[in-house]
């Protein structure tokens, strides 16, 4: 009780320090908030300080914000960038890479490990992205809808793959079963496009401003049912998140754009306020530092995965560079393709759990994806640089 005294009072003031901390550096260099949450929970967890520990209670806590991260990135996902010459290069991209992973990850761990090593080094981490490319303001951007296509594929695709692959059934049997779940996800997906929302929207925006919170509440609604399918149907609870994402954002489509505005605030209010920040903290919590630091051979193999990281995920990223990218952007959407921790979080500790993976490997892999999260975005918006987004709009509409 002591632990969780401790620990639940340290995550909302590492949660209050991060942002405080990110903005004093901020007129020196661009570090996103995230990487202070997780440097945080490492310097208080089991491996540096001692004062923050694992806990149940806080795991699930912890579990309810990575999901609400992927539903915040299915809510922002842009299917025109899916569409055309963008989409279909950002999915040859990352066919390339989960391909090229896994057989590096069957050489290194021949079996099931294989795949859950080329899942990781195949993901991308949009829910990470999508708050340095709103506060950039390139989410309008060509160059940003190209990282957005880049991040839907990129987390999407993974979440297949574990369902299928990872699940413990036969993989013909855990498609079926995948298969089902999508009829269920198209079927919410359906109403949402083609039934009449006039009803919904009138009560959302008539509660925005009182105790009831329709919104806020139908959205919790949506993300658990989903989730909850998700876990029936023993499929990874993040593919529910995303698609509950994708169903809230449809159901809101053709609602009064002030309210949207509002119910959106609102909705990352709960989720970068309080959820997410508390993954990425507890995440640096449990972080297992001590085996790495203990094990030179392991801590020197955090920075080579990192370079496979590069390799297998972003050069196949800068297949989705829009046309007449400078070599500047393409290097940018690389890096930012490279991105990865949740999906690597989620996997590792699948193969973990199911014996596919150590412990120690596992550290690497997550290691490699908090070092990624804390260099490739800070380069590659270095490197974007100033531009006019005007200019790119502009452009982008033509």
């Amino acid at each position: 009780m002591e632990h969780f005294s401790s620990t639940f009072v340290l995550i909302p003031l590492l949660a209050v320090l991060a942002p405080l901390a990110a903005r004093a550096i901020g007129p020196w260099l661009r570090i996103p908030v995230v990487v202070f949450e997780l440097v945080l929970g490492i310097v208080v967890g089991p491996s540096l300080l001692g004062w923050a520990q694992p806990s149940e209670f806080i795991d699930l806590l912890s579990e309810l914000g990575l999901a609400m991260l992927f539903f915040v990135a299915g809510t922002e996902i842009e299917f025109s960038a899916l569409r055309g010459r963008t989409g279909g290069r950002a999915i040859g991209g990352w066919l390339i890479s989960i391909v090229a992973g896994t057989a590096l990850g069957w050489v290194l761990v021949p079996g099931e490990g294989a795949i859950v090593i080329g899942v990781a080094l195949a993901s991308t981490a949009l829910g990470t992205l999508l708050p340095i490319l709103r506060d950039a303001g390139e989410m309008r951007t060509p160059f940003g809808r190209a990282v957005g296509a880049l991040g839907a594929v990129g987390e999407f695709g993974p979440l297949v793959a574990i369902s299928v692959l990872l699940g413990g059934r036969n993989p013909g049997v855990a498609t079926l079963v995948l298969a089902g779940f999508l009829v269920i996800a198209a079927a919410a997906i359906w109403y949402a496009l083609k039934a009449p929302q006039g009803r919904l929207h009138a009560f959302v925006t008539a509660t925005l401003h009182t105790s009831g919170q329709f919104a806020v509440r139908v959205v919790m609604l949506i993300l658990i049912a989903l989730v909850g399918l998700s876990a029936v149907l023993d499929l990874d609870i993040l593919l529910g998140a995303f698609a509950a994402g994708i169903v809230w954002r449809l159901l809101m489509r053709d609602a009064d754009a002030d309210a949207q505005e509002v119910v959106e605030s609102k909705v990352e209010a709960l989720a970068f306020g309080f959820l997410v920040p508390l993954f990425f903290i507890y995440t640096g919590v449990t972080f297992d530092l001590k085996s790495l630091l203990d094990d030179p051979i392991l801590l020197a193999m955090v920075p080579v995965v990192l370079i496979v990281l590069l390799v297998v995920r972003g050069l196949p990223s800068m297949l989705a560079a829009p046309e007449g990218s400078t070599g500047r952007d393409r290097l940018s959407i690389m890096l930012l393709g490279a991105t990865g921790l949740p999906i690597i979080v989620a996997v590792t500790a699948i193969g973990v759990d199911e014996g596919l993976l150590s412990s120690a490997a596992a550290s690497v892999l997550v290691g490699a994806g908090m070092l990624s999260v804390l260099l490739f975005p800070l380069i590659a918006m270095s490197l974007r640089g100033e531009r006019s987004t005007s200019a790119e709009l502009a452009d982008d509409h033509a």
